[in-house]
């Protein structure tokens, strides 16, 4: 099965924004993971690191959960973090 990426070559879209909500949040990757689990979605940390480092895709099961744990709205963890710092839309 091949796998989607960007012309770029990442999996996701959500690499840098899951970084930076992860540490203004002041969350270890070990903590978000207990955070998702409790959600019901299993991932771990190295799940997590390969997520953020755009290894790895991210289903919307999980795109759900996110959301939820950091209070956010899916669209949100779409777009980089310098559309939502100038308040701007994805």
């Amino acid at each position: 099965m091949v796998k989607s990426r960007m012309a770029d070559g990442r999996r996701n879209l959500i690499a840098e924004r899951l970084v930076e909500l992860r540490l203004k949040n002041r969350l270890s990757q070990r903590a978000l993971a207990r955070r998702l689990w409790r959600l019901g979605v299993k991932m771990d940390k190295s799940t997590i690191a390969r997520i953020e480092t755009n290894k790895r895709h991210v289903t919307d099961i999980e795109l759900r959960a996110l959301a939820q744990v950091f209070g956010v709205r899916y669209a949100s963890l779409l777009s980089t973090p310098a559309v939502y710092r100038r308040g701007g839309r994805p």
